[in-house]
């Protein structure tokens, strides 16, 4: 019998020591996946976007732009500004009016060789120019001039005195249509230096900020640069339109004048002629 229990006893313990290694196969390969399969990554939470950022994005004025220099520029620098802006409209109207008033002439021209060369008398021709036509002006100064032919003017010669009767009208004509030229001659000639008066007072102002700063960083010097950069080209673009219109204006006068002298020499031989045949 107990031979019995210890063959029992040393059955058992070997039927446990054999199922171990198996329980531990078993076990290896239900490990094994669960080792092999990476652990899926941490997904970092994203951080919300305030609302509306992209529309104060979108929204965001330009800090150096005309309205900030005017916003933020001194009296000198406002001073200088408005003395630009002046200038430019000046500029602008005088043309305006130039060509207006040229474009008039030219065709008083015509009207003068359709309508006053064709009449039966010089007082006819008169009435057929308008009353601001500078061919009346001078037709009216020369017919003048022959009545006023007396006196201690009648020493004059008669041809002489007429001439210059006529060339005072033509002069006059001429002074009335260089009005406005000194103007556009002023501006082409100093706004380029007013302009380069507001770069020197806008770098001036970046050194200051440097200075008080303490240090050269972009966001202290970029507004007074800037200031200075615009106003050069502010200066340059009042400058560059007066000088074009100038010569413009100049070269049109010439063409007028032609016509206008013209007139005044047709007029001359008219009025000798007259008189000769009283």
């Amino acid at each position: 019998m107990k031979r019995f229990l210890a063959s029992l006893v040393a059955a058992a313990t070997f039927l446990s020591a054999a199922s171990l290694p198996t329980v531990a196969v078993a076990q290896a390969p239900a490990a094994a996946p669960a080792a092999a399969t990476p652990a899926p990554p941490a997904v970092a939470a994203e951080t919300p976007k305030p609302a509306g950022a992209a529309g104060n994005t979108a929204t965001v004025d330009n800090p150096y732009g005309l309205k900030a220099l005017w916003e933020q520029s001194d009296a000198v620098a406002k001073a200088t500004l408005l003395i630009l802006v002046f200038m430019s409209i000046g500029t602008w109207t005088i043309l305006g009016f130039k060509l207006v008033e040229l474009n008039k002439i030219n065709r008083q021209a015509k009207q003068v060789e359709q309508e006053f060369w064709g009449a039966a008398d010089l007082n006819q021709g008169m009435a057929a120019l308008k009353e601001q036509s500078p061919f009346r002006f001078i037709a009216e100064a020369g017919v003048e001039a022959t009545k006023k032919h007396q006196g201690l003017l009648g020493q004059i010669g008669f041809s002489d005195w007429v001439t210059q009767s006529i060339q005072r009208a033509v002069d006059a004509v001429q002074s009335n249509l260089q009005n406005g030229l000194a103007f556009l001659a002023s501006v082409g000639s100093t706004a380029p230096f007013v302009g380069l008066f507001g770069t020197v007072w806008g770098i001036y102002h970046a050194l200051v900020k440097i200075g008080v700063s303490g240090q050269a960083s972009i966001d202290k010097v970029a507004g007074p640069v800037g200031e200075a950069l615009i106003m050069t080209a502010i200066g340059l673009a009042v400058a560059v339109p007066a000088v074009l219109a100038y010569n413009y204006i100049v070269r049109k006068n010439k063409t007028t004048m032609e016509k206008v002298r013209g007139f005044g020499s047709d007029l001359h031989s008219v009025l000798i002629a007259s008189a000769a045949k009283k």
